[in-house]
């Protein structure tokens, strides 16, 4: 069937939320018609509730007009995981216009700047330095050429006298642990995140009353010490997941890092703290990145503009979409600032970030969590497999994301407990009305 895709219109939008790749995953298709099937995704542990409220708000668009209706729901996006439906479906028009018109997204972006795209890994391991060193040592050994770990309070947690806090904190924080997590990855159980657990673990990093000690600080220094000493020194590590401390401890281990050559040093405190993120940087020649948190590129202007980031790190499913973090990426070129892009999805969002990752010039590295999950690239069908390789992802020249079809078998197998059902009827959303208008 010839498509026309002046004449094309939405029709409908559903959904399916799977499980363990690495984390939660709704997955969301967007529906014309003229057969066309857009892919979205909402990203981990956001509601797909989110995208469901704005299906009235697209059904009869043209998907191709991206960027008019982005701005027609951009205003029910928020910071974090709350932009979540904005996004997915941001994405889903992305993928409808490339295949309406022929061309792969990162050509309706301006065309790209290299055919393949780095890929880190980030990396988990039980045990110490070594240990650690030893298993980014394996990843450099599958062609990985760009590593990514933690390095916290997490490795401190039952080190004697290596954290200081108010009595009984941490071990609130060890048992609600337990609970509310329910992967190693981080996956959190919404039904857990509740009350104290809640209070506990959404309490910004300068009022915990957590310190790292000197003990402690001596620790991660030789933990650091101990997996460069596997790994070498001439890949790129960088660290993630420090923990809630105060900008003070962050620049006593960020003056103990140094010496280990970083490529940057994540989210050390909340990212809507410039002012401390400019201390930090004027406190210690370790790299600062931030970003995967942050909505739409005008938030990103503060810490761009203040000079202290090395790397801004936003994920497509929470910054706006595609287009949103191509502006982002040319936005931090100017402020002469690498862009690094967080991923810890499914092949949708995987391949989104991939044609973003092309067509922007100061593009350093893709994150990928899901290298340990076997059936992750079997997710989506016409892409090369492994997804993954030797350290790169190669950039389609497909129409849309270049992903041909879903692997359904392998998703109904992989549905969440929760949504039994995949692409169930959502007509329920049809009629949803509110005055979305922002001026009078």
């Amino acid at each position: 069937m010839k498509i026309d895709p002046s004449t094309l219109k939405i029709t409908d939008m559903r959904f399916a939320d799977i499980d363990g790749a690495p984390k939660r995953c709704t997955l969301i298709k967007i529906y014309t018609n003229q057969g066309l099937v857009g892919y979205g995704e909402v990203r981990d542990a956001s509601s797909r509730t989110y995208a469901a409220m704005l299906k009235s708000r697209i059904l009869g668009e043209n998907p191709c007009n991206v960027e008019k209706i982005f701005n027609r729901i951009k205003q029910f996006g928020g910071d974090s995981r709350q932009a979540g439906g904005v996004c997915g479906i941001e994405v889903a028009l992305w993928d409808l216009a490339g295949k309406a018109w022929g061309v792969p997204v990162w050509q309706l972006l301006g065309g790209k700047y290299r055919n393949k795209i780095r890929i880190y890994c980030d990396t988990d391991s039980e045990g110490g330095g070594r240990d650690m060193g030893k298993a980014l040592k394996d990843r450099k050994a599958q062609g990985f050429t760009f590593m990514k770990m933690d390095l916290g309070i997490e490795l401190l947690m039952d080190v004697p006298g290596a954290l200081s806090a108010p009595l009984g904190f941490l071990e609130k924080m060890r048992e609600y642990k337990k609970t509310v997590f329910t992967t190693p990855h981080g996956s959190i159980d919404p039904r857990a995140m509740r009350g104290e657990a809640y209070d506990l673990f959404n309490t910004a990093h300068p009022f915990t009353g957590i310190h790292i000690t000197e003990k402690g600080l001596d620790y991660l220094e030789n933990y650091m010490a101990e997996c460069r000493a596997e790994v070498g020194y001439e890949i790129p590590i960088a660290i993630d997941h420090l923990g809630h401390i105060p900008v003070e401890d962050c620049i006593k281990l960020g003056k103990r890092l140094e010496k280990f050559n970083l490529a940057w040093m994540e989210d050390p405190v909340p990212w809507q703290y410039t002012d401390q993120y400019v201390k930090l940087a004027n406190s210690t020649t370790t790299p600062l990145g931030t970003g995967e948190d942050i909505y739409l590129k005008e938030n990103f202007m503060p810490l761009l503009e203040s000079g202290a980031l090395a790397v801004v790190h936003p994920d497509i499913l929470t910054a706006g979409g595609i287009l949103e973090t191509k502006k982002i990426g040319d936005l931090a070129e100017e402020h002469h600032t690498a862009m690094a892009i967080h991923m810890a999805e499914s092949p949708i969002a995987c391949m989104a970030a991939v044609h973003v990752a092309a067509a922007t010039r100061n593009f350093t590295a893709l994150e990928v969590h899901s290298v340990d999950v076997p059936w992750w690239d079997s997710l989506v069908n016409g892409l090369p497999k492994p997804l993954v390789d030797n350290g790169y992802i190669a950039v389609p020249d497909a129409p849309g994301l270049g992903i041909e079809s879903l692997n359904e078998d392998l998703i109904k197998e992989k549905l969440h407990e929760d949504f039994p059902e995949a692409w169930g009827d959502t007509s329920q959303w049809d009629k949803e009305w509110s005055n979305d208008r922002r001026w009078s």
